[in-house]
Protein backbone atom coordinates (compact mmCIF):
# COMPACT_ATOMS: atom_id res chain seq x y z
CA UNK A 1 0.00 0.00 0.00
CA UNK A 2 1.44 3.29 -0.90
CA UNK A 3 2.50 5.56 2.13
CA UNK A 4 2.92 9.05 3.04
CA UNK A 5 6.04 8.40 4.87
CA UNK A 6 6.77 12.03 6.10
CA UNK A 7 5.59 15.33 6.50
CA UNK A 8 7.71 18.73 6.76
CA UNK A 9 7.54 22.37 6.24
CA UNK A 10 9.97 25.49 5.82
CA UNK A 11 9.84 29.34 5.18
CA UNK A 12 10.95 29.94 1.53
CA UNK A 13 12.96 32.75 1.70
CA UNK A 14 16.25 32.99 1.90
CA UNK A 15 18.62 36.54 2.29
CA UNK A 16 21.97 37.78 2.50
CA UNK A 17 23.81 36.86 5.64
CA UNK A 18 25.78 40.07 6.40
CA UNK A 19 25.08 41.03 10.04
CA UNK A 20 23.26 37.69 11.05
CA UNK A 21 25.98 35.76 10.60
CA UNK A 22 25.02 33.03 12.67
CA UNK A 23 21.12 33.17 12.59
CA UNK A 24 21.82 32.54 9.25
CA UNK A 25 23.97 29.81 9.70
CA UNK A 26 21.11 28.15 11.81
CA UNK A 27 18.58 28.69 9.18
CA UNK A 28 20.77 26.99 6.67
CA UNK A 29 22.01 23.98 8.89
CA UNK A 30 18.16 23.73 9.58
CA UNK A 31 17.13 23.82 5.82
CA UNK A 32 19.62 20.91 4.97
CA UNK A 33 18.72 18.94 8.06
CA UNK A 34 15.31 18.79 6.61
CA UNK A 35 17.00 17.61 2.91
CA UNK A 36 19.01 15.17 4.74
CA UNK A 37 15.77 14.04 6.64
CA UNK A 38 14.01 13.64 3.41
CA UNK A 39 16.74 11.86 1.15
CA UNK A 40 17.17 9.14 3.90
CA UNK A 41 13.07 8.23 3.51
CA UNK A 42 13.82 7.63 -0.18
CA UNK A 43 10.60 9.17 -1.32
CA UNK A 44 9.23 7.73 -5.34
CA UNK A 45 7.11 11.11 -5.50
CA UNK A 46 7.62 14.69 -3.19
CA UNK A 47 4.92 17.00 -2.81
CA UNK A 48 6.16 20.56 -2.38
CA UNK A 49 3.11 22.27 -1.09
CA UNK A 50 3.37 25.90 -1.89
CA UNK A 51 2.78 29.44 -2.98
CA UNK A 52 3.14 30.98 -6.12
CA UNK A 53 4.20 34.84 -6.30
CA UNK A 54 2.24 36.37 -9.44
CA UNK A 55 4.80 34.28 -11.78
CA UNK A 56 2.60 31.33 -13.07
CA UNK A 57 -1.06 32.97 -11.93
CA UNK A 58 -2.91 36.45 -12.86
CA UNK A 59 -5.81 38.10 -11.97
CA UNK A 60 -7.38 36.61 -15.03
CA UNK A 61 -6.73 33.01 -13.92
CA UNK A 62 -6.78 33.12 -10.09
CA UNK A 63 -6.88 29.13 -8.92
CA UNK A 64 -7.62 28.26 -5.49
CA UNK A 65 -5.33 25.45 -5.78
CA UNK A 66 -3.42 24.30 -8.92
CA UNK A 67 -1.12 21.87 -9.43
CA UNK A 68 1.31 21.23 -11.82
CA UNK A 69 1.14 17.69 -13.73
CA UNK A 70 3.83 17.75 -16.00
CA UNK A 71 6.92 15.23 -16.11
CA UNK A 72 9.49 17.33 -16.48
CA UNK A 73 9.67 21.30 -15.27
CA UNK A 74 12.21 24.03 -16.15
CA UNK A 75 12.05 26.48 -13.02
CA UNK A 76 11.14 30.26 -13.46
CA UNK A 77 14.86 30.98 -12.26
CA UNK A 78 13.86 33.79 -9.92
CA UNK A 79 16.19 35.33 -7.81
CA UNK A 80 19.32 33.70 -9.19
CA UNK A 81 18.35 30.03 -8.46
CA UNK A 82 19.31 27.39 -11.62
CA UNK A 83 17.02 26.70 -13.97
CA UNK A 84 17.82 23.03 -14.57
CA UNK A 85 14.84 20.86 -15.06
CA UNK A 86 13.27 19.09 -12.51
CA UNK A 87 11.72 15.29 -12.62
CA UNK A 88 7.68 15.86 -12.05
CA UNK A 89 5.31 13.10 -11.25
CA UNK A 90 2.40 13.86 -13.96
CA UNK A 91 0.45 10.19 -13.44
CA UNK A 92 0.65 10.97 -9.79
CA UNK A 93 -0.69 14.86 -9.91
CA UNK A 94 -3.01 13.85 -12.63
CA UNK A 95 -4.30 11.44 -10.75
CA UNK A 96 -5.02 13.50 -7.48
CA UNK A 97 -6.58 16.41 -9.33
CA UNK A 98 -9.03 13.73 -10.52
CA UNK A 99 -9.60 12.49 -7.16
CA UNK A 100 -10.05 15.29 -5.41
CA UNK A 101 -13.22 16.58 -8.32
CA UNK A 102 -14.83 13.27 -7.29
CA UNK A 103 -14.44 14.79 -3.34
CA UNK A 104 -15.49 17.99 -4.20
CA UNK A 105 -12.42 20.17 -4.41
CA UNK A 106 -11.32 21.74 -7.25
CA UNK A 107 -7.54 21.54 -8.43
CA UNK A 108 -6.84 23.48 -11.54
CA UNK A 109 -4.02 22.14 -13.91
CA UNK A 110 -1.03 24.17 -13.97
CA UNK A 111 0.14 24.17 -17.65
CA UNK A 112 2.79 25.54 -18.36
CA UNK A 113 4.58 25.72 -15.44
CA UNK A 114 7.70 27.40 -14.66
CA UNK A 115 7.93 26.99 -10.49
CA UNK A 116 9.77 29.96 -9.05
CA UNK A 117 11.39 30.47 -5.36
CA UNK A 118 8.09 29.31 -3.77
CA UNK A 119 9.18 25.58 -4.97
CA UNK A 120 12.58 25.92 -5.71
CA UNK A 121 14.10 27.32 -2.73
CA UNK A 122 12.70 24.34 -0.45
CA UNK A 123 13.67 21.51 -3.31
CA UNK A 124 17.33 23.11 -3.97
CA UNK A 125 17.92 22.06 -0.39
CA UNK A 126 16.32 19.07 -0.32
CA UNK A 127 16.94 17.89 -3.53
CA UNK A 128 20.26 19.76 -4.90
CA UNK A 129 20.82 16.67 -7.58
CA UNK A 130 17.24 16.99 -8.96
CA UNK A 131 16.37 13.13 -8.07
CA UNK A 132 13.07 12.61 -6.68
CA UNK A 133 10.07 13.75 -8.76
CA UNK A 134 8.01 16.34 -7.44
CA UNK A 135 4.07 17.81 -7.33
CA UNK A 136 3.87 21.19 -7.16
CA UNK A 137 0.74 21.67 -5.78
CA UNK A 138 -0.13 25.64 -4.82
CA UNK A 139 -2.42 27.10 -2.42
CA UNK A 140 -3.36 30.42 -3.03
CA UNK A 141 -2.38 33.02 -0.33
CA UNK A 142 -1.87 36.47 -3.06
CA UNK A 143 -5.24 36.17 -4.75
CA UNK A 144 -8.93 37.36 -2.38
CA UNK A 145 -10.34 35.42 -1.40
CA UNK A 146 -8.00 32.83 -0.19
CA UNK A 147 -8.83 29.28 0.70
CA UNK A 148 -10.15 29.24 4.33
CA UNK A 149 -8.01 27.34 6.51
CA UNK A 150 -11.08 24.65 6.97
CA UNK A 151 -11.17 24.44 3.13
CA UNK A 152 -7.04 23.79 3.15
CA UNK A 153 -7.66 21.00 6.09
CA UNK A 154 -10.06 19.54 3.40
CA UNK A 155 -6.94 19.57 0.81
CA UNK A 156 -4.83 17.60 2.99
CA UNK A 157 -7.25 14.93 4.26
CA UNK A 158 -7.90 14.47 0.47
CA UNK A 159 -3.95 13.80 -0.45
CA UNK A 160 -4.44 11.71 2.55
CA UNK A 161 -7.08 9.72 0.92
CA UNK A 162 -5.52 9.24 -2.45
CA UNK A 163 -2.26 8.09 -1.68
CA UNK A 164 -4.27 5.64 1.02
CA UNK A 165 -6.35 4.50 -1.82
CA UNK A 166 -3.08 3.15 -3.94
CA UNK A 167 -2.61 -0.39 -3.72
CA UNK A 168 1.24 -0.21 -4.84
CA UNK A 169 4.24 0.42 -2.41
CA UNK A 170 4.75 4.49 -3.53
CA UNK A 171 6.75 6.31 -1.25
CA UNK A 172 5.26 9.63 -0.82
CA UNK A 173 6.69 12.82 1.43
CA UNK A 174 4.93 15.77 1.94
CA UNK A 175 7.08 19.49 1.68
CA UNK A 176 5.08 22.87 2.43
CA UNK A 177 7.18 26.25 1.56
CA UNK A 178 6.43 29.28 3.03
CA UNK A 179 5.64 31.70 5.97
CA UNK A 180 5.84 32.32 8.53
CA UNK A 181 5.36 36.25 9.35
CA UNK A 182 6.07 38.64 7.25
CA UNK A 183 4.76 41.47 5.10
CA UNK A 184 5.07 41.74 1.51
CA UNK A 185 4.84 45.30 -0.05
CA UNK A 186 3.15 46.40 2.86
CA UNK A 187 3.77 49.44 5.35
CA UNK A 188 5.23 46.59 7.94
CA UNK A 189 7.78 44.85 5.84
CA UNK A 190 10.71 44.37 7.55
CA UNK A 191 9.00 43.11 11.18
CA UNK A 192 8.38 39.66 12.51
CA UNK A 193 5.99 38.52 14.81
CA UNK A 194 7.98 36.08 17.20
CA UNK A 195 4.75 35.48 19.15
CA UNK A 196 2.40 34.52 16.43
CA UNK A 197 5.71 32.07 14.90
CA UNK A 198 6.27 30.25 17.74
CA UNK A 199 2.93 29.58 18.24
CA UNK A 200 1.83 27.80 15.27
CA UNK A 201 5.14 26.05 15.08
CA UNK A 202 4.16 24.55 18.62
CA UNK A 203 0.73 24.24 16.98
CA UNK A 204 2.18 22.35 14.02
CA UNK A 205 4.63 19.98 16.07
CA UNK A 206 1.95 19.23 18.63
CA UNK A 207 -0.36 18.15 15.69
CA UNK A 208 -2.81 20.31 17.03
CA UNK A 209 -5.18 21.16 13.20
CA UNK A 210 -7.97 22.26 15.09
CA UNK A 211 -6.24 25.13 16.11
CA UNK A 212 -4.43 25.74 13.19
CA UNK A 213 -7.84 25.92 11.44
CA UNK A 214 -8.90 28.83 13.70
CA UNK A 215 -6.24 30.62 12.50
CA UNK A 216 -8.53 32.72 10.01
CA UNK A 217 -7.62 34.16 7.21
CA UNK A 218 -8.00 38.22 8.10
CA UNK A 219 -6.65 37.16 11.67
CA UNK A 220 -3.25 36.10 9.77
CA UNK A 221 -3.20 38.95 7.75
CA UNK A 222 -3.74 41.80 10.54
CA UNK A 223 -1.03 39.66 12.85
CA UNK A 224 1.23 37.78 10.41
CA UNK A 225 1.11 39.91 7.35
CA UNK A 226 0.14 38.91 3.73
CA UNK A 227 3.21 36.44 3.66
CA UNK A 228 1.66 35.04 6.66
CA UNK A 229 -1.33 33.59 4.71
CA UNK A 230 1.57 31.12 2.98
CA UNK A 231 1.49 29.07 6.51
CA UNK A 232 -2.30 27.48 4.05
CA UNK A 233 0.59 24.99 3.10
CA UNK A 234 1.45 24.17 5.90
CA UNK A 235 -2.34 23.74 7.28
CA UNK A 236 -2.83 21.35 4.11
CA UNK A 237 0.54 19.13 5.14
CA UNK A 238 -0.37 18.69 8.85
CA UNK A 239 -4.40 18.00 7.72
CA UNK A 240 -2.71 14.74 6.09
CA UNK A 241 -1.32 13.81 8.88
CA UNK A 242 -4.33 14.44 11.63
CA UNK A 243 -2.53 14.27 15.31
CA UNK A 244 0.62 13.55 14.11
CA UNK A 245 3.60 15.04 16.40
CA UNK A 246 6.82 16.35 15.21
CA UNK A 247 9.78 18.26 16.29
CA UNK A 248 11.06 21.96 15.36
CA UNK A 249 13.79 21.82 13.46
CA UNK A 250 15.00 25.60 13.60
CA UNK A 251 13.22 29.13 14.10
CA UNK A 252 14.91 32.50 13.69
CA UNK A 253 12.90 36.17 14.02
CA UNK A 254 14.75 37.32 10.89
CA UNK A 255 13.71 40.98 10.43
CA UNK A 256 16.73 41.47 7.58
CA UNK A 257 15.23 39.12 5.68
CA UNK A 258 11.61 40.16 6.04
CA UNK A 259 10.50 36.74 7.66
CA UNK A 260 10.39 34.53 10.54
CA UNK A 261 12.04 31.51 9.27
CA UNK A 262 11.30 28.21 10.55
CA UNK A 263 11.32 24.52 9.98
CA UNK A 264 9.53 21.35 11.16
CA UNK A 265 8.91 17.71 10.59
CA UNK A 266 5.76 15.62 11.50
CA UNK A 267 6.27 12.11 12.03
CA UNK A 268 3.55 9.75 11.43
CA UNK A 269 2.00 8.36 13.98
Amino acid sequence: MATILGAFAMSHQLGAPDGVEEQAERVFQGMREIGRRIRALDPDVLVVVTSDHLNNFTLTAPAPYAIGTADTFTPLGDMGLPRDPIPGAGAFAKGLRAFAAGCGVEIAAAEPLQPDHGVMIPLGIVDPDRRIPAVPLYVNSVFYPEPTPERNRTLGEVIAAFVAMHDDDLRVVLLAGGGLSHWVGMPREGEVNEAWDRAVLAEMVGGDVDALVARDNPGILAVAGNGGLEIGAWLVVAAALPGARGECLFYEAMPSWATGMGGVELHPA
